[in-house]
């Protein structure tokens, strides 16, 4: 049991939307070590953050309650 639950967590990180918060965690991690970030490069990030744990929230909040609610315009699917 516990090595499908570790298969299931490899496999949700490696999802799209996963890979591209991490990719740009790690250019963001690069650029504050470096030369600095800009103005635009952290209102892009942010709101990208902020979206991946949004959803990720949100999910918890539907499984918790038992619902598979559809929001905003993916229809439910957050992936």
């Amino acid at each position: 049991m516990e090595q499908m639950d570790w298969r299931q967590r490899l496999a949700r990180l490696l999802s799209v939307k996963s890979l591209v918060t991490l990719a740009l965690t790690a250019v963001f991690a690069v650029l504050a070590f470096t030369r600095g970030v800009d103005q635009d490069f952290m209102t892009v990030y942010t709101v990208i953050i902020a979206f991946y744990f949004g959803t990720q929230s949100e999910r918890q909040i539907q499984a918790a309650s038992g619902t598979s609610g559809t929001s905003g315009t993916s229809g439910g699917k957050t992936e």
